[in-house]
């Protein structure tokens, strides 16, 4: 899938999982929705000079080399449907137990929602490194200050890793076959769709946006913090 569906997919997943989230609190729920959005492009940082690796220049650039190698090349260990959320979990766990570590983990997440789905922001503020940079860490700095220490980003790192891998599992390039990739390189795939075919373009990418809308506002508490604004912009309108 191409790098907005799977962000647009993890929007949608991480809306549609807020009822079973270890999250409190409209802002923790917002935080949970854009940390699964922004996961769901974690797997594609195994491989150099991508767009999602350029991010940060070298500093998301130089890792995204390594996760490479040790992944055995693009589209193997990072997107295991099961191998890559335990790493990439695990990773945030030990992450998860100090702010400066969380930032970083939360600045990430937001850094790469905003780069997958640059096409329908306003500008190109988020596709230059420093913008992107300021834009990340000023986002997570204002939701980790309005919530409780983070616990949750392994859960959300998890659940946006294979949504990424499930999305690239119903293409034909497919992604390894679970854990017997690792004797025998051999691929999956769950359908003839070709990435970034029309049916993604037109059908799968509005479904993804709707999923979102519907799901967080379905959600009681986000409903009661997001009323006022859409009632100012109607009014405003």
């Amino acid at each position: 899938m191409l790098g907005h569906s799977h962000a647009l997919s993890g929007l949608a997943v991480g809306a549609a999982t807020l009822p079973w989230a270890p999250v409190q609190g409209p802002v923790a729920q917002g935080a949970w929705i854009a940390a699964v959005g922004g996961f769901a492009m974690l797997p594609d940082l195994d491989h150099r000079s991508s767009t999602v690796s350029d991010m940060w220049g070298p500093v998301t650039d130089v890792p995204a080399g390594a996760i490479g190698a040790l992944a055995g090349g693009h589209r193997w260990g990072t997107h295991d449907a099961v191998l890559a959320p335990l790493a990439f979990g695990a990773l945030a766990l030990a992450a998860a137990g100090a702010y400066w570590s969380s930032l970083l983990v939360m600045a990430l997440a937001i850094g790469l929602a905003l780069r997958a789905l640059h096409f329908v922001i306003p500008g190109r503020t988020e596709t230059t490194i420093l913008g992107n940079l300021v834009l990340s860490w000023g986002g997570a700095w204002l939701l980790l200050g309005h919530m409780a220490p983070p616990a949750w980003l392994p859960w959300a790192v998890a659940v946006g890793v294979l949504t990424h891998v499930l999305g690239d599992a119903i293409t034909t390039a497919g992604v390894p076959v679970p854990l017997l990739w690792l004797v025998k390189r051999k691929r999956l795939a769950l359908s003839p769709i070709r990435t970034g075919a029309t049916i993604e373009r037109v059908a799968l990418v509005p479904l993804f946006v709707v999923a979102t809308v519907v799901f967080a506002y379905s959600n009681t508490e986000l409903r009661t913090a997001l009323d006022p604004l859409v009632d100012r912009l109607l009014t405003s309108g």
